[in-house]
């Protein structure tokens, strides 16, 4: 138990940080998104490398690098990440945010699914009731859009995917984190010399406040993704996926008096079913921990 509340403790700081971060990225809407994106890799890799050689947990990475299994893992989540912050980054930056925070209420419902159907976690029918009310609203969302919901659905999946690798995976969450950047940053590296030699570089031009904000995006990068690690591993995945409406919910939030997207009444409804949802799965979890307890 008391591992589990670490990792809800973990998990509640990780999507609440995500839930803000649209604020962040809209400072360099003027970038490109390829552009904020190989900065957010390099520096992110910065950032854990240094906290590797300050923990002097080299002799770990080296391990882990001589597993062909374990490097074969984490090229999948890093691969998965990174799409999944370009897509966001873009989507942020293009005036899609509530679409955003439809792809993150989108990937709890996919995050139970693949725990059903891959780890073998059986739902109570509270749960399942938990689920159903969550899939309407959502789908109240899609069909009020109008549209194809390409960027809420690429989200969904790919952080979905990495939630079930991340959860799968037995190792340390910072040398996890190093390697998984490490895989990408030669990429990120070689589009920065692209856009040096066709003059497409904006970010080296900007004001030295903007540039510095730019360079913490490591940390606001790594940070987030370590407290999701360390959640991960002490949370069932269905938990863990419930857990992360507290993002989109910021996110929305932020979209509506922020950003001034507009928001109609199917999607005031959609929400309310979706909130129904964490209400009746967070009951129908406490009386199913209480069972087990007394069994």
């Amino acid at each position: 138990m008391d591992s589990m509340k670490k990792g809800l403790l973990y998990a509640i700081a990780a999507y609440t940080i995500w839930g803000l971060l649209p604020v962040y990225w809209k400072w360099f809407e003027t970038i490109g998104a390829g552009e904020i994106l190989s900065h957010r890799i390099v520096w992110s890799f910065v950032f854990v490398a240094a906290l590797i050689f300050i923990q002097r947990r080299w002799k770990d990475i080296r391990a882990l690098v001589g597993n062909r299994a374990t490097l074969l893992t984490l090229t999948v989540s890093s691969l998965l990440i990174t799409s999944n912050w370009l897509i966001f980054i873009w989507a942020v930056n293009n005036g899609h945010v509530i679409e955003t925070s439809l792809g993150y209420y989108l990937t709890p419902l996919i995050n139970v699914v693949l725990a059903i159907a891959l780890l073998g976690e059986k739902p109570t029918l509270g749960q399942w009731t938990a689920i159903a009310l969550a899939g309407s609203g959502v789908l109240l969302v899609a069909i009020d859009y109008g549209s194809f919901p390409w960027v809420s659905l690429s989200l969904a999946l790919s952080f979905g995917l990495y939630g079930l690798v991340k959860k799968r995976m037995k190792v340390d969450a910072t040398d996890g984190l190093f390697l998984e950047t490490a895989v990408v940053v030669p990429l990120a590296l070689l589009y920065w010399g692209y856009i040096g030699n066709t003059h497409e570089a904006l970010a080296w031009t900007l004001p030295t406040g903007t540039f510095l904000a730019l360079l913490v995006s490591g940390v606001a990068t790594a940070v987030p993704l370590l407290f999701f690690a360390r959640a991960a591993s002490r949370l069932p995945l269905s938990m863990l996926g419930f857990i992360q409406y507290i993002g989109p919910t910021l996110t929305l939030g932020l979209s509506v008096f922020v950003f001034k997207e507009t928001v109609t009444p199917v999607l005031l409804i959609s929400f309310s079913l979706i909130w129904s949802a964490l209400i009746v799965y967070a009951w129908a979890s406490v009386q199913s921990a209480r069972l087990l307890r007394t069994a």
